[in-house]
């Protein structure tokens, strides 16, 4: 007799060999189906064959699914009978069997989709945690690999059942304890690597882990001393310590070892592994987190870092055009941590000896063969920058690379000049253009392309810094490009300007443009006005009262601080400084029409 048409098509998607092994697996799972008191069927078997044929069967299934077929309805509705069955025969702790269990429920928590694996991740932590202490390092390899997937894929609805579970189980301690007593005994590499990157994923989700990891001298101890060994464990140890930065006393604690820094500094090499540098960046960036401990970080081994840095950002060979995933990784991580220009120091001195801009240039310019020209007149830079923006090229790297360079221009000094012009020319040219595309083009951006929206920002951002750079070549540079730029279709851009600006409070609620659109008007504002004072007061002249409300209204009543210090700074023009209070017009009125108001406004110098 044929299968039923619902049969049919609940067998769509899935090849004849597939569904066969279903069945198998299906048919192996029901020796072990037993009906509780509420009928509902649990998977329970004590008979150690039929808990091999189990396991084996659904390891060929598990084989022969992948992509689409993970959603398949006979799929989706096993995985629970799957889990069911793995759950009980991990639990039974048959020595035979476990090595394989622990296997085949590593390949199902691989291959199952984000939101699937999360319905069962609370079935499984239980079972999985009870064995990473098992005396056959196979299985506590795979199920510490397991567990960390399964926690690394949790969902934030049931993190505190899983944390019981966790506490219950004393996973922490006992994963702290395989740590310690690793360097003394016989186990792989693999060991060692499965259990820290355990318990890493445990320190990102559960902050109260922590101080039960870097308080332990022991482990601290050991964890520097794998991080001197082969390269296999040092990205583990590197992804643990950047969990252990999370905690601003494990961050301490880093920073006070100088062996740490000296270690980390050393994995950013070009001569160790791509995944190696890359948890290296990833941990310099965490201790970076904030200015003081990422300038106390930079104060022990500045000119290391700067050398990793410009390493990193420099990885691509100038005659490739091919990117692998580990390569866009590593330049990624190395502009984060470039990302240290936000604050004062001298790793600004190092970074510009070291080419920084040549290296920012290179970035955008596609790694071009052909040398630069020693010098290019305006119209020549425009040009060249304008071939560059449309290469499209490395778009993921544009919002780092103007981040970048804005920072360097704002703590540049008054009498600092870059060694070549033309780098520094080229690409302020291409942030100028880059800004004024966005204003151009600013409706097409923000409905279709929400990448854009950060670059554009960025991009405006740094020209604005550069604008207002202590450093007079910039400066001065940055106005003359930008005006140059600006010069042909300026007052169609400040029109379009003024037009936004003066509309703001007539945006209905389906069409109000969101917080980066106005950040990006109100800067592209300020820029218009380093050489167009002259005709921004004609033409905002019968609009000046409205749009004075407007900012102020944004100074006010935004959350978004960026969008709050545009508008304030636009109101300065109009003779409006600092952000208005709450009880700012109420002030002004006593102030301005009441001879006998009994208050008195003292700025901030002291005078009345």
């Amino acid at each position: 007799m044929g299968p039923s048409k619902h049969g049919t098509d609940n067998n769509k998607g899935l090849t004849g060999h597939a569904y066969t092994l279903y069945q198998r697996f299906n048919h192996a799972l029901s020796l072990g189906n037993r009906f509780c008191g509420d009928k509902a069927k649990k998977w329970q078997c004590m008979d150690i064959e039929i808990q091999r044929h189990v396991v084996h069967s659904i390891a060929a299934f598990l084989d022969y699914i992948s992509g689409d077929t993970l959603h398949h309805p006979l799929v989706k509705a096993s995985v629970s009978d799957i889990v069911s069955a793995l759950v009980w025969i991990l639990q039974s702790n048959k020595g035979a069997m476990l090595s394989m269990a622990a296997d085949v429920t590593l390949k199902l928590v691989s291959i199952l989709p984000k939101l699937v694996l999360q319905l069962y991740a609370l079935d499984l932590v239980n079972p999985l945690s009870s064995l990473l202490s098992s005396h056959q390092t196979e299985v506590a390899i795979s199920c510490a690999a397991a567990l960390n997937l399964s926690l690394s894929n949790l969902s934030t609805k049931s993190g505190n059942e899983v944390w019981d579970v966790l506490k219950k189980t004393e996973m922490v301690s006992q994963v702290i304890s395989n740590l310690r007593c690793f360097p003394g005994c016989a186990k792989p590499v693999e060991y060692f690597q499965q259990m820290a990157l355990l318990l890493s994923t445990i320190l990102w989700w559960w902050p109260p882990s922590r101080f039960s990891v870097w308080s332990d001298a022991e482990l601290m101890k050991g964890l520097n001393d794998m991080l001197k060994l082969d390269n296999y464990g040092k990205a583990a140890v590197l992804k643990l310590y950047s969990s252990i930065a999370l905690c601003g006393h494990g961050t301490k604690k880093l920073l006070e070892s100088g062996e740490v820094l000296e270690q980390m500094v050393q994995c950013m090499d070009n001569s160790h592994p791509h995944s190696v540098r890359i948890e290296g960046f990833k941990l310099a960036q965490c201790l970076a987190i904030n200015e003081n401990t990422g300038l106390q970080m930079m104060r022990s081994c500045c000119k290391p870092i700067i050398k990793a840095i410009i390493s990193g950002m420099s990885e691509l060979s100038s005659n490739s055009r091919k990117v692998s995933n580990d390569q866009m990784s590593l330049l990624e991580e190395a502009c984060r941590l470039a990302l240290i220009t936000r604050w004062t120091g001298e790793h600004h001195i190092h970074l510009w000896k070291q080419g920084i801009d040549k290296i920012l240039l290179d970035l955008l310019l596609n790694f071009r063969n052909q040398p630069y020209k020693h010098s290019m007149s305006l119209d020549e830079q425009i040009a060249t920058a304008k071939e560059v923006l449309n290469a499209n090229y490395l778009l993921v790297l544009r919002s780092y690379i103007w981040d970048i360079l804005g920072w360097l221009a704002i703590h540049c000094g008054e009498d600092f000049h870059p060694e070549s012009e033309l780098y520094i020319n080229i690409l302020i040219t291409c942030a100028c253009l880059t800004f004024v595309d966005a204003i151009r083009k600013w409706h097409k951006i923000y409905e279709k392309d929400n990448a854009g929206v950060f670059r554009s920002e960025s991009a405006t951002r740094a020209v604005l810094m550069m604008i207002y750079s202590p450093c007079k070549y910039i400066a001065s540079r940055t106005r003359t490009i930008l005006s140059e730029i600006l010069e042909p279709d300026g007052l169609e851009y400040l029109k379009t300007l003024v037009h936004f600006l003066n509309n703001l409070s007539s945006w209905t609620e389906f069409g109000m443009p969101d917080r980066l659109q106005i950040i990006i008007y109100l800067m592209g504002f300020a820029c218009y006005s380093g050489n167009n004072q002259d005709r921004i007061s004609c033409e905002m002249r019968h609009i000046e009262a409205q749009l004075v409300s407007e900012l102020q209204d944004i100074c006010t009543n935004s959350c978004a601080p960026g969008l709050q210090w545009y508008a304030a700074f636009i109101l300065s023009y109009f003779g409006y400084y600092g952000f208005p209070g709450k009880h700012a017009k109420r002030i002004g009125k006593a102030l301005n029409e009441k001879d006998d108001a009994d208050i008195q406004l003292i700025l901030a110098n002291g005078s009345v």
